[in-house]
């Protein structure tokens, strides 16, 4: 199966791409942080950098200040944190990903990015998000939606799963973050999983999905929501893109040929219907999901 009936499909049925990106923000101060010591890499500190989806060689990029954020083209520009952090490129497979990250720990995160700030920096993923996923998804698998168990990976607080329950769907929310004290062992397996604007925010990203894989039924979908770099990032070039954040928490950007190599890795099929959406299966498209293909 191409991306192109995907594609095709998402148009007819009015599916949005960019949900939750036209909310306004007014600036308000950093909250206070002690940040990390860290440099940026150079050529020196990449020449045994390691891309963490394919293996490959990486290059040095650049680096930018840790409060650049993606609220910056609503006009919410953070006073600089003095720190910078750097960025490397897969000459493989084109994965960019900020290699301090790697080292840092759970609580390390909720210190430095998720913490009382971060509502500022990504103020869509309360409520503006999570609505914008319910009517896309509802829009998209309509009735075939409330036959199957549906699990929300990396949904914050579950304001998606409530809204879809609402509309009789059988879903639950996990969040490693949120739930991070919740035993989620037993729960079984899901026809669908979504996992929307999850895949920046990891550094190991293999095994992310490698968890969702082991979650997923036998006759099961992955939707995954996560913008490709593909012209966007390239050595040489600023370190403009909106979407390469640290202070969101951005630390793994994916191309769409590092994307494919992850999926291959588990042993998974993928195809993208946007720069944004992108479904992962087993060998076999689900049956329960098969008017996806269809053109129109």
């Amino acid at each position: 199966m191409d991306g192109a009936a995907l594609s095709a499909a998402i148009a007819a049925a009015g599916i949005s791409t960019g949900a939750g990106l036209t909310a306004s923000v007014r600036a308000v101060p950093s909250a206070d942080r002690q940040p990390h010591d860290s440099q940026p890499p150079g050529r020196e500190d990449t020449a045994g950098l390691r891309c963490p989806v394919c293996d490959g060689a990486c290059e040095a990029l650049g680096a930018v200040d840790f409060n650049k954020n993606c609220e910056e083209a609503r006009g919410l520009v953070l006073p600089p944190a003095g720190r910078l952090v750097g960025y490397a490129r897969c000459r493989q497979c084109g994965h960019v990903f900020a290699p301090e990250f790697h080292a840092w720990t759970p609580e390390d995160f909720r210190r430095e990015i998720y913490n009382d700030g971060y509502l500022q920096v990504d103020p869509d993923h309360v409520e503006a998000r999570p609505c914008a996923n319910a009517d896309n998804l509802l829009a998209l698998f309509g009735e075939r939606g409330r036959a199957v168990r549906h699990l929300d990976y990396g949904g914050g607080a579950g304001r998606l799963s409530e809204l879809l329950r609402e509309s009789g769907w059988q879903s639950v929310s996990v969040d490693p973050f949120f739930d991070a004290a919740t035993a989620f062992e037993g729960a079984g397996r899901f026809g669908l999983i979504t996992c929307f604007e999850v895949f920046e925010h990891v550094p190991d990203a293999r095994q992310l999905l490698a968890r969702l894989d082991a979650l997923l039924a036998p006759d099961g979908l992955i939707l995954v929501s996560t913008l490709l770099s593909d012209g966007e990032i390239a050595a040489g070039r600023p370190l403009e893109w909106w979407y390469l954040a640290p202070r969101n928490g951005h630390i793994s950007l994916f191309s769409r040929r590092s994307l494919a190599v992850l999926a291959v890795r588990q042993g998974l099929q993928t195809a993208s219907m946007s720069a944004l959406f992108h479904f992962f299966w087993r060998r076999q498209f689900p049956s329960w999901a098969s008017h996806l293909l269809q053109p129109g």
